[in-house]
Protein backbone atom coordinates (compact mmCIF):
# COMPACT_ATOMS: atom_id res chain seq x y z
CA UNK A 1 0.00 0.00 0.00
CA UNK A 2 1.09 3.60 -0.65
CA UNK A 3 -0.17 7.04 0.21
CA UNK A 4 -0.99 9.79 -2.28
CA UNK A 5 -1.30 13.41 -1.12
CA UNK A 6 -3.75 15.41 -3.21
CA UNK A 7 -2.63 19.03 -3.02
CA UNK A 8 -5.00 21.93 -3.64
CA UNK A 9 -4.37 23.07 -7.23
CA UNK A 10 -3.74 26.64 -8.34
CA UNK A 11 -7.27 27.70 -9.32
CA UNK A 12 -5.89 30.41 -11.56
CA UNK A 13 -7.15 33.65 -10.02
CA UNK A 14 -4.00 34.78 -8.25
CA UNK A 15 -5.41 33.59 -4.93
CA UNK A 16 -3.40 32.07 -2.10
CA UNK A 17 -6.10 29.97 -0.45
CA UNK A 18 -9.61 28.61 -0.92
CA UNK A 19 -12.45 27.72 1.43
CA UNK A 20 -13.79 24.21 1.92
CA UNK A 21 -17.48 24.46 1.05
CA UNK A 22 -18.41 20.77 1.19
CA UNK A 23 -16.82 17.35 1.47
CA UNK A 24 -18.05 14.53 -0.75
CA UNK A 25 -15.92 11.95 1.09
CA UNK A 26 -15.01 11.10 4.68
CA UNK A 27 -12.12 9.33 6.34
CA UNK A 28 -12.39 5.62 5.57
CA UNK A 29 -14.44 6.14 2.41
CA UNK A 30 -13.49 4.46 -0.83
CA UNK A 31 -12.99 6.94 -3.68
CA UNK A 32 -12.64 5.99 -7.31
CA UNK A 33 -10.50 7.68 -9.91
CA UNK A 34 -12.42 10.77 -11.11
CA UNK A 35 -14.58 10.59 -7.96
CA UNK A 36 -15.66 13.79 -6.21
CA UNK A 37 -13.60 14.92 -3.22
CA UNK A 38 -14.66 18.43 -2.23
CA UNK A 39 -16.11 21.75 -3.36
CA UNK A 40 -13.63 24.62 -2.89
CA UNK A 41 -14.51 28.30 -3.11
CA UNK A 42 -12.47 31.40 -3.89
CA UNK A 43 -13.81 34.95 -3.67
CA UNK A 44 -15.90 34.42 -6.81
CA UNK A 45 -15.89 30.82 -7.98
CA UNK A 46 -16.73 27.39 -6.61
CA UNK A 47 -14.61 24.58 -8.05
CA UNK A 48 -15.21 20.85 -7.66
CA UNK A 49 -12.13 18.82 -6.82
CA UNK A 50 -11.89 15.26 -8.20
CA UNK A 51 -9.53 12.49 -7.24
CA UNK A 52 -6.83 11.58 -9.76
CA UNK A 53 -6.41 8.17 -8.11
CA UNK A 54 -8.50 5.38 -6.62
CA UNK A 55 -8.11 4.34 -3.02
CA UNK A 56 -9.22 4.90 0.57
CA UNK A 57 -9.38 8.34 2.18
CA UNK A 58 -7.19 8.45 5.30
CA UNK A 59 -6.86 12.20 5.99
CA UNK A 60 -8.87 15.38 5.29
CA UNK A 61 -7.49 18.91 5.58
CA UNK A 62 -10.31 20.41 7.64
CA UNK A 63 -14.02 21.08 7.94
CA UNK A 64 -16.41 23.12 5.76
CA UNK A 65 -15.62 26.77 6.30
CA UNK A 66 -11.88 26.20 6.82
CA UNK A 67 -9.31 27.79 4.49
CA UNK A 68 -6.69 25.68 2.70
CA UNK A 69 -3.57 27.21 1.11
CA UNK A 70 -2.83 26.59 -2.55
CA UNK A 71 -0.36 23.69 -2.75
CA UNK A 72 -1.26 22.38 0.71
CA UNK A 73 -2.49 18.83 1.14
CA UNK A 74 -6.27 18.64 0.85
CA UNK A 75 -6.78 14.86 1.00
CA UNK A 76 -4.51 11.89 1.66
CA UNK A 77 -5.54 8.71 -0.14
CA UNK A 78 -4.20 5.23 0.48
CA UNK A 79 -3.66 3.49 -2.85
CA UNK A 80 -2.96 -0.10 -3.88
CA UNK A 81 0.29 0.89 -5.57
CA UNK A 82 2.75 3.76 -5.63
CA UNK A 83 1.55 6.86 -7.49
CA UNK A 84 3.93 9.53 -8.72
CA UNK A 85 3.25 12.78 -6.91
CA UNK A 86 2.99 15.85 -9.17
CA UNK A 87 5.90 18.25 -8.74
CA UNK A 88 3.66 21.31 -8.88
CA UNK A 89 -0.08 21.66 -8.31
CA UNK A 90 -2.03 21.44 -11.54
CA UNK A 91 -3.73 24.59 -12.63
CA UNK A 92 -7.52 24.40 -12.74
CA UNK A 93 -9.19 27.06 -14.85
CA UNK A 94 -11.94 28.82 -12.86
CA UNK A 95 -13.55 30.67 -15.74
CA UNK A 96 -16.15 27.91 -15.41
CA UNK A 97 -16.96 27.66 -11.67
CA UNK A 98 -17.84 24.09 -10.84
CA UNK A 99 -15.35 22.84 -13.46
CA UNK A 100 -14.41 19.18 -13.18
CA UNK A 101 -11.01 17.88 -14.24
CA UNK A 102 -11.65 14.44 -15.75
CA UNK A 103 -8.75 12.14 -14.91
CA UNK A 104 -9.82 9.47 -17.33
CA UNK A 105 -11.77 9.98 -20.56
CA UNK A 106 -15.57 9.86 -20.14
CA UNK A 107 -17.12 6.77 -21.64
CA UNK A 108 -20.03 6.73 -24.06
CA UNK A 109 -22.84 4.33 -23.36
CA UNK A 110 -26.30 4.54 -24.88
CA UNK A 111 -25.33 7.70 -26.76
CA UNK A 112 -24.44 9.58 -23.53
CA UNK A 113 -20.92 10.63 -22.52
CA UNK A 114 -20.18 10.46 -18.79
CA UNK A 115 -17.33 9.39 -16.55
CA UNK A 116 -17.61 6.18 -14.48
CA UNK A 117 -18.06 8.20 -11.28
CA UNK A 118 -20.92 10.18 -12.79
CA UNK A 119 -22.56 6.99 -14.09
CA UNK A 120 -22.24 5.30 -10.70
CA UNK A 121 -23.78 8.28 -8.90
CA UNK A 122 -26.63 8.49 -11.42
CA UNK A 123 -27.31 4.78 -10.96
CA UNK A 124 -27.43 5.17 -7.17
CA UNK A 125 -29.94 8.03 -7.54
CA UNK A 126 -32.02 6.21 -10.14
CA UNK A 127 -31.43 8.94 -12.73
CA UNK A 128 -31.65 8.19 -16.44
CA UNK A 129 -28.66 10.02 -17.92
CA UNK A 130 -30.44 10.50 -21.23
CA UNK A 131 -32.91 12.80 -19.42
CA UNK A 132 -30.17 15.04 -17.94
CA UNK A 133 -29.56 18.35 -19.72
CA UNK A 134 -25.90 19.28 -20.16
CA UNK A 135 -24.15 22.08 -22.05
CA UNK A 136 -20.70 20.50 -22.43
CA UNK A 137 -19.57 17.44 -24.38
CA UNK A 138 -20.26 15.10 -21.45
CA UNK A 139 -22.46 14.93 -18.37
CA UNK A 140 -20.77 16.15 -15.19
CA UNK A 141 -21.62 15.96 -11.49
CA UNK A 142 -22.82 19.57 -11.67
CA UNK A 143 -25.38 18.51 -14.30
CA UNK A 144 -26.67 15.83 -11.93
CA UNK A 145 -26.89 18.44 -9.16
CA UNK A 146 -28.93 20.70 -11.44
CA UNK A 147 -31.21 17.79 -12.37
CA UNK A 148 -31.82 17.03 -8.70
CA UNK A 149 -32.65 20.70 -8.03
CA UNK A 150 -34.98 21.21 -10.96
CA UNK A 151 -35.96 17.69 -11.99
CA UNK A 152 -38.96 17.57 -9.63
CA UNK A 153 -40.59 20.21 -11.80
CA UNK A 154 -40.38 17.67 -14.63
CA UNK A 155 -42.02 14.92 -12.58
CA UNK A 156 -38.84 13.49 -11.04
CA UNK A 157 -38.84 12.53 -7.38
CA UNK A 158 -35.83 11.05 -5.63
CA UNK A 159 -36.29 7.49 -4.33
CA UNK A 160 -38.05 7.29 -0.95
CA UNK A 161 -38.52 11.07 -0.89
CA UNK A 162 -40.72 12.40 1.91
CA UNK A 163 -42.93 15.47 1.85
CA UNK A 164 -41.94 16.37 5.41
CA UNK A 165 -38.56 17.68 6.46
CA UNK A 166 -36.85 17.64 9.86
CA UNK A 167 -35.37 20.77 11.41
CA UNK A 168 -31.81 21.39 10.39
CA UNK A 169 -28.89 23.60 11.35
CA UNK A 170 -27.07 25.03 8.35
CA UNK A 171 -23.54 26.35 8.70
CA UNK A 172 -23.12 29.66 6.92
CA UNK A 173 -20.19 29.03 4.58
CA UNK A 174 -19.17 29.54 0.98
CA UNK A 175 -21.09 32.06 -1.12
CA UNK A 176 -23.72 32.61 1.59
CA UNK A 177 -20.99 33.59 4.06
CA UNK A 178 -19.43 35.97 1.51
CA UNK A 179 -22.81 37.60 0.96
CA UNK A 180 -23.39 37.91 4.70
CA UNK A 181 -19.98 39.48 5.24
CA UNK A 182 -20.39 41.92 2.33
CA UNK A 183 -23.88 43.00 3.39
CA UNK A 184 -22.81 43.47 6.99
CA UNK A 185 -19.77 45.51 5.93
CA UNK A 186 -21.93 47.67 3.66
CA UNK A 187 -24.43 48.47 6.40
CA UNK A 188 -21.69 48.91 9.01
CA UNK A 189 -19.53 51.29 6.98
CA UNK A 190 -22.01 53.12 4.75
CA UNK A 191 -24.57 55.63 6.06
CA UNK A 192 -27.41 54.71 3.69
CA UNK A 193 -30.31 56.88 2.71
CA UNK A 194 -33.06 55.87 0.27
CA UNK A 195 -35.14 58.12 -1.97
CA UNK A 196 -38.29 56.79 -3.70
CA UNK A 197 -40.20 58.41 -6.57
CA UNK A 198 -43.25 57.33 -8.56
CA UNK A 199 -42.77 57.24 -12.34
CA UNK A 200 -45.44 56.94 -15.03
CA UNK A 201 -44.14 54.25 -17.41
CA UNK A 202 -47.25 54.10 -19.63
CA UNK A 203 -45.49 55.63 -22.64
CA UNK A 204 -42.37 53.51 -22.15
CA UNK A 205 -44.42 50.32 -21.91
CA UNK A 206 -46.29 51.24 -25.10
CA UNK A 207 -43.01 51.94 -26.88
CA UNK A 208 -41.56 48.67 -25.60
CA UNK A 209 -44.54 46.77 -27.01
CA UNK A 210 -44.05 48.45 -30.41
CA UNK A 211 -40.32 47.68 -30.40
CA UNK A 212 -40.97 44.04 -29.58
CA UNK A 213 -43.63 43.74 -32.28
CA UNK A 214 -41.08 44.72 -34.92
CA UNK A 215 -37.94 43.29 -33.39
CA UNK A 216 -37.35 40.61 -36.04
CA UNK A 217 -34.47 38.38 -34.93
CA UNK A 218 -33.44 40.74 -32.15
CA UNK A 219 -34.05 39.72 -28.51
CA UNK A 220 -37.29 40.59 -26.75
CA UNK A 221 -37.02 43.72 -24.64
CA UNK A 222 -38.03 43.85 -20.99
CA UNK A 223 -38.21 47.08 -19.01
CA UNK A 224 -34.65 46.63 -17.67
CA UNK A 225 -32.65 47.37 -20.88
CA UNK A 226 -34.64 50.57 -21.45
CA UNK A 227 -34.13 51.60 -17.83
CA UNK A 228 -30.38 51.01 -18.16
CA UNK A 229 -30.27 53.22 -21.26
CA UNK A 230 -32.01 55.95 -19.26
CA UNK A 231 -29.59 55.50 -16.35
CA UNK A 232 -26.57 55.79 -18.63
CA UNK A 233 -28.01 58.87 -20.39
CA UNK A 234 -28.50 60.76 -17.12
CA UNK A 235 -25.35 59.77 -15.21
CA UNK A 236 -22.93 62.15 -17.00
CA UNK A 237 -24.67 65.08 -15.28
CA UNK A 238 -24.41 63.36 -11.89
CA UNK A 239 -20.86 61.91 -11.75
CA UNK A 240 -20.98 61.59 -7.96
CA UNK A 241 -23.36 58.63 -8.38
CA UNK A 242 -21.24 56.63 -10.85
CA UNK A 243 -18.38 56.31 -8.39
CA UNK A 244 -16.54 54.18 -5.85
CA UNK A 245 -15.40 55.34 -2.40
CA UNK A 246 -12.19 54.03 -0.89
CA UNK A 247 -12.92 55.00 2.72
CA UNK A 248 -9.53 53.80 3.97
CA UNK A 249 -7.63 56.05 1.54
CA UNK A 250 -10.27 58.80 1.69
CA UNK A 251 -10.55 58.88 -2.12
CA UNK A 252 -13.64 58.97 -4.35
CA UNK A 253 -13.15 57.84 -7.94
CA UNK A 254 -15.75 59.15 -10.39
CA UNK A 255 -15.93 57.02 -13.52
CA UNK A 256 -16.42 58.23 -17.07
CA UNK A 257 -17.74 54.83 -18.20
CA UNK A 258 -20.66 52.90 -16.76
CA UNK A 259 -19.87 49.35 -15.67
CA UNK A 260 -23.32 48.46 -14.45
CA UNK A 261 -23.79 45.74 -11.85
CA UNK A 262 -26.93 43.66 -12.24
CA UNK A 263 -28.03 41.91 -9.06
CA UNK A 264 -29.11 38.34 -9.89
CA UNK A 265 -30.57 35.70 -7.60
CA UNK A 266 -29.01 32.23 -7.89
CA UNK A 267 -29.21 28.97 -5.96
CA UNK A 268 -25.92 29.93 -4.29
CA UNK A 269 -27.26 33.36 -3.29
CA UNK A 270 -27.15 36.89 -4.64
CA UNK A 271 -24.52 37.56 -7.32
CA UNK A 272 -23.80 40.79 -9.21
CA UNK A 273 -22.50 40.25 -12.76
CA UNK A 274 -21.32 43.44 -14.47
CA UNK A 275 -22.35 44.82 -17.87
CA UNK A 276 -19.16 46.45 -19.16
CA UNK A 277 -19.43 49.84 -20.91
CA UNK A 278 -23.21 49.83 -20.66
CA UNK A 279 -23.27 53.41 -21.98
CA UNK A 280 -22.20 52.14 -25.44
CA UNK A 281 -24.88 49.44 -25.79
CA UNK A 282 -28.31 49.83 -27.38
CA UNK A 283 -31.40 48.22 -25.77
CA UNK A 284 -31.13 45.00 -27.78
CA UNK A 285 -27.43 44.61 -27.01
CA UNK A 286 -28.22 45.19 -23.35
CA UNK A 287 -31.02 42.61 -23.47
CA UNK A 288 -28.62 40.04 -24.92
CA UNK A 289 -25.98 40.78 -22.29
CA UNK A 290 -28.52 40.67 -19.45
CA UNK A 291 -29.68 37.20 -20.48
CA UNK A 292 -26.11 35.96 -20.96
CA UNK A 293 -24.83 37.22 -17.61
CA UNK A 294 -27.92 36.09 -15.68
CA UNK A 295 -27.55 32.57 -17.10
CA UNK A 296 -23.83 32.54 -16.34
CA UNK A 297 -24.51 33.55 -12.74
CA UNK A 298 -27.37 31.08 -12.32
CA UNK A 299 -25.35 28.14 -13.64
CA UNK A 300 -22.16 29.09 -11.79
CA UNK A 301 -20.23 29.87 -14.98
CA UNK A 302 -19.68 33.61 -14.47
CA UNK A 303 -15.98 34.53 -14.44
CA UNK A 304 -14.27 36.64 -11.78
CA UNK A 305 -14.01 39.51 -14.28
CA UNK A 306 -17.74 39.33 -14.94
CA UNK A 307 -18.44 39.53 -11.20
CA UNK A 308 -16.27 42.52 -10.33
CA UNK A 309 -15.48 46.11 -11.28
CA UNK A 310 -18.97 47.61 -11.17
CA UNK A 311 -19.44 51.37 -10.79
CA UNK A 312 -23.20 51.42 -10.01
CA UNK A 313 -25.75 48.64 -9.54
CA UNK A 314 -29.36 47.97 -10.48
CA UNK A 315 -31.36 45.48 -8.44
CA UNK A 316 -34.80 44.31 -9.48
CA UNK A 317 -37.13 41.61 -8.22
CA UNK A 318 -39.21 41.73 -11.40
CA UNK A 319 -42.89 40.93 -10.74
CA UNK A 320 -42.03 40.45 -7.04
CA UNK A 321 -40.73 44.01 -6.86
CA UNK A 322 -43.18 45.24 -4.24
CA UNK A 323 -44.27 48.81 -3.67
CA UNK A 324 -40.86 50.15 -2.64
CA UNK A 325 -37.46 48.80 -1.67
CA UNK A 326 -34.47 50.06 0.31
CA UNK A 327 -31.61 48.29 -1.49
CA UNK A 328 -28.23 47.82 0.19
CA UNK A 329 -25.31 49.45 -1.63
CA UNK A 330 -22.78 47.16 -3.29
CA UNK A 331 -19.69 48.47 -1.49
CA UNK A 332 -17.43 50.26 -2.52
CA UNK A 333 -19.96 51.70 -4.98
CA UNK A 334 -21.95 54.66 -3.69
CA UNK A 335 -25.38 54.14 -5.26
CA UNK A 336 -27.81 51.35 -6.14
CA UNK A 337 -31.06 51.72 -8.09
CA UNK A 338 -34.10 49.53 -7.50
CA UNK A 339 -37.08 49.57 -9.89
CA UNK A 340 -40.23 48.17 -8.30
CA UNK A 341 -43.34 46.44 -9.61
CA UNK A 342 -45.39 48.14 -12.32
CA UNK A 343 -49.04 48.59 -11.32
CA UNK A 344 -52.04 50.27 -12.96
CA UNK A 345 -53.39 53.30 -11.10
CA UNK A 346 -55.88 56.10 -11.81
CA UNK A 347 -54.08 59.40 -12.44
CA UNK A 348 -55.10 62.94 -13.39
CA UNK A 349 -54.09 64.06 -16.88
CA UNK A 350 -54.57 67.40 -18.60
CA UNK A 351 -57.12 67.45 -21.42
CA UNK A 352 -56.09 68.91 -24.77
CA UNK A 353 -58.90 71.46 -24.56
CA UNK A 354 -58.24 72.33 -20.94
CA UNK A 355 -59.15 70.84 -17.61
CA UNK A 356 -58.25 67.38 -16.32
CA UNK A 357 -59.48 63.83 -16.66
CA UNK A 358 -58.85 60.62 -14.75
CA UNK A 359 -57.13 57.94 -16.83
CA UNK A 360 -55.57 54.54 -16.17
CA UNK A 361 -51.78 54.66 -16.11
CA UNK A 362 -48.96 52.20 -15.56
CA UNK A 363 -46.85 53.42 -12.66
CA UNK A 364 -43.65 52.22 -11.03
CA UNK A 365 -41.89 53.35 -7.89
CA UNK A 366 -38.16 53.76 -8.34
CA UNK A 367 -35.84 53.51 -5.32
CA UNK A 368 -32.27 54.70 -5.03
CA UNK A 369 -30.00 54.13 -2.04
CA UNK A 370 -26.90 56.30 -1.72
CA UNK A 371 -23.82 56.65 0.43
CA UNK A 372 -24.46 59.86 2.36
CA UNK A 373 -20.72 60.42 2.82
CA UNK A 374 -20.42 60.99 -0.93
CA UNK A 375 -23.91 61.77 -2.25
CA UNK A 376 -26.15 64.52 -0.86
CA UNK A 377 -29.90 64.03 -0.69
CA UNK A 378 -30.45 66.90 -3.13
CA UNK A 379 -28.19 65.25 -5.70
CA UNK A 380 -29.96 61.90 -5.40
CA UNK A 381 -33.39 63.50 -5.73
CA UNK A 382 -32.26 65.62 -8.68
CA UNK A 383 -30.87 62.56 -10.43
CA UNK A 384 -34.08 60.57 -10.01
CA UNK A 385 -36.11 63.52 -11.29
CA UNK A 386 -33.89 63.66 -14.39
CA UNK A 387 -34.35 59.92 -14.80
CA UNK A 388 -38.11 60.33 -14.37
CA UNK A 389 -38.30 62.94 -17.14
CA UNK A 390 -36.43 60.68 -19.54
CA UNK A 391 -38.48 57.57 -18.73
CA UNK A 392 -41.78 59.42 -19.04
CA UNK A 393 -40.70 60.76 -22.45
CA UNK A 394 -39.05 57.58 -23.78
CA UNK A 395 -38.53 58.84 -27.32
CA UNK A 396 -35.59 60.77 -25.86
CA UNK A 397 -33.81 57.45 -25.22
CA UNK A 398 -33.12 57.24 -28.94
CA UNK A 399 -32.30 60.92 -29.50
CA UNK A 400 -28.69 61.92 -30.08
Amino acid sequence: MARFSFRLPDIGEGISEAEIVAWHVGVGDRVEEDGRLADMMTDKATVEMESPVAGTVVELAGEPGDQVAIGATLVVIETAEEVVQPAEPERVEAENPGLEEVAIPPRERGGVLASPAVRARAADLGIDLSAVHHDGPHIRHADLDAYLRYGSAQGYRAPNASRTRPDETVKVIGMRRRIAENMAAAKRHIPHFTYVEEIDVTAMEAMRADLNAGRGSRPKLTMLPLLIVAICRTLPDFPMLNARYDDEAGVVTRFGRVHLGMAAQTDAGLMVPVIRDAQDLNPWQLATEIVRLAEAARTGKATSEELSGGTITVTSLGPLGGIATTPVINRPEVAIIGPNRIVERPVFRARAGGGEEIVKAKCMNLSISCDHRVVDGHDAASYVQALKRLIETPVLLFAD
